[in-house]
């Protein structure tokens, strides 16, 4: 059995946006899809630079572990984007997302960072397979919020992990065993947004060639709004036998789409690195005079092999394209055109800053309305905002500080909840659960006396450690108790916490109390054994209150 890939890709730029930060490689070994952030801050050049670092991992046969080859070359990109900026101040901002996939032949190696996506359709059911880093799929995760409510959450694009040069990347890796028959689609969220999950399923499971699929997955983008940026690859996996020459014919042209086919990265180390490989003869295809990737000619419409080569190649213009990508003129200087568009850049970039600021202010605020329990040191306290952290940035802080309610004195499961926090609906809420613990600690406090007590008017075998007869400590044991019973009994005098006198026998009864009531003494120097150990060192306690006392922290 021989496997391999028949992919396309195509990109578009959106109905809303002026430029495309995405960018999109589909190759034999290699598919990725990088959607850039930052607006006038250059988003479309760092997935330029990301996609330009990991090309080269589109080699023949990968000649390492595919995680360790993953890791490394995102690891890579996110320094290549540090030196950018260090070296102009003014890509300082610019970042992008990365969802890509490496092929063995048999595995498939994944690494994932951001929310761009990538599914697998096996058996006509359609699976998610990567995880959004955002902060709206966080609250999805916690159960704070559902599925529905985070597709239209207002910082449902606030990204917790992207490629911005900024410390050390941390991607999702995974390994796939592939089967012949499955399709594979990553994409950006300007296809995932719009578009549903069970759209996605039926269109990519009703087109046969990965062209069409790419070509109606961008249209039913567009139709529903095409609010930002589209780029998606489609690739089959095949089994395929040695005289199946029609998909061994494409299976080495690579695709090329979208801010990476008009921006060619910068570095010239990444340029040379991928002279050699199927993305070099990719490069070589469609560059123009400033080295720039673009789309190959010799795929037009007129074409014998027109349908079943990568998408988006047709007559060397984009804009003949289904895709509807923008126009490239090989005859036409690079430079000025990205001049003339840099007053347009700014003025988006303007906006956007002006809308993801008051995105912010309103997430913030919303932050605010929002409570919950948990310790603050020692002991409990209500804390406005969300327990999670933006950037460094704390959302939370000590709404009201409960220092009397101390974490020592609640049982273990309740001190473990307020550990982990406690969500409330409300003030009002949070402010009832305290209460609640607050009874619970009290109780607790006084009990740890209680036993204290009892513990300092006996010694381990019972006997008073004054010399006293066991009757007295006992008598003193429930004097203490008056928190918790009411004595239905007149107090014995070692009761009343006066000692007896001098030779007077402490078994004399008082006028006032039944001589019934003395229990008769047992002397230490007749060997008998001492009484029986009462059930509880809680004497005088009803049984709901002993088991409540049951669960309080031991001394």
């Amino acid at each position: 059995m021989t496997l391999v890939l028949r992919f396309a890709a195509g990109s578009h730029k959106g109905l809303i946006r002026e430029g495309n930060e995405d960018s999109g490689y589909a190759g034999p070994r290699l598919l990725a899809v990088a959607d850039g952030m930052g607006g006038a801050a250059a988003g479309e050049v760092a997935s330029s630079e990301v996609l330009g670092s990991i090309v080269r991992l589109d080699e023949d046969v990968p000649g390492a572990d595919l995680l360790t080859l993953l890791g490394d070359a995102v690891q890579g990109a996110n320094d290549r984007l540090r030196q950018m900026v260090d070296e102009d101040p003014q890509l300082e901002g610019m970042g992008c997302t990365l969802t890509a996939m490496l092929w063995t032949g048999q595995r498939m190696g994944l690494v994932h960072v951001g929310d761009s996506r990538a599914y697998l359709l096996r058996d006509g059911s359609l699976v998610q397979i990567t995880q959004d880093h955002t902060w709206v799929q966080r609250l999805v995760d916690e159960g704070r919020i559902t599925p529905e409510e985070a597709e239209t959450h207002p910082q449902r694009s606030l990204l917790m992990r992207a490629l911005d040069g900024r410390g050390q990347v941390e991607p999702d890796l995974s390994i796939r065993e592939v089967r012949a028959g499955d399709r594979y689609l990553i994409c950006s969220d300007g296809l995932s947004g719009p578009v549903s999950h069970q759209t996605l399923q039926d269109t990519l499971g009703s087109y046969y060639s990965p062209e069409q699929t790419v070509q109606e997955l961008i249209q039913l983008a567009l139709r529903g709004g095409g609010p930002d940026n589209i780029t998606c690859i489609v690739a089959d996996v095949l089994d395929v036998g040695a005289t199946d020459t029609l998909s061994g014919r494409f299976n080495d042209v690579p695709v090329v789409v979208g801010a990476v086919a008009e921006t060619p990265p910068s570095s010239t180390a990444a340029d040379q690195s991928i002279r050699d490989t199927p993305a070099g003869r990719a490069a070589g295809l469609g560059r123009g005079p400033q080295g720039a990737f673009g789309p190959a000619e010799g795929y037009g419409a007129g074409h014998p092999d027109a349908g079943f080569g990568p998408a988006g190649y047709q007559g060397g213009s984009a804009e003949s394209s289904a895709h509807g990508a923008e126009d490239y003129d090989d005859d036409a200087p690079r430079r000025p055109k990205r001049k003339n568009r840099a007053l347009a850049f700014s003025l988006v970039g303007l906006v956007t800053v002006g809308l993801l600021g008051a995105g912010g202010f309103f997430g913030y605020q919303w932050t605010q309305s929002q409570y919950y329990v948990g310790a603050e040191g020692d002991h409990v306290a209500v804390f406005q905002g969300v327990n999670q952290s933006l950037a460094g940035l704390n959302l939370s802080s000590v709404h009201t500080p409960y220092k009397d309610i101390e974490l020592k004195f609640l049982p273990q499961d309740q001190r473990t909840h307020v550990t982990n926090t406690i969500s409330a609906s409300s003030l009002g809420d949070a402010d009832d659960k305290v209460k609640k613990l607050g009874e619970q600690a009290a109780f607790c406090r006084r009990v740890s006396d209680v036993r204290a007590t009892a513990g300092s008017l006996s010694t381990p075998g019972g006997t008073p450690a004054t010399g006293q007869p066991t009757q007295q400590a006992a008598a003193g044991t429930v004097a203490t108790h008056a928190g918790f019973v009411t004595a239905t009994t007149a107090p014995s005098p070692s009761a009343s916490g006066r000692a007896p006198a001098a030779g007077v026998p402490t078994t004399t009864p008082s006028p006032s109390t039944p001589s019934t009531s003395a229990p008769a003494p047992v002397a230490p120097s007749q060997g008998a054994a001492a009484p029986a150990a009462p059930q509880s060192d809680l004497p005088g306690l009803s049984d709901e209150e002993r088991q409540r006392a049951d669960s309080c922290p031991k001394p």
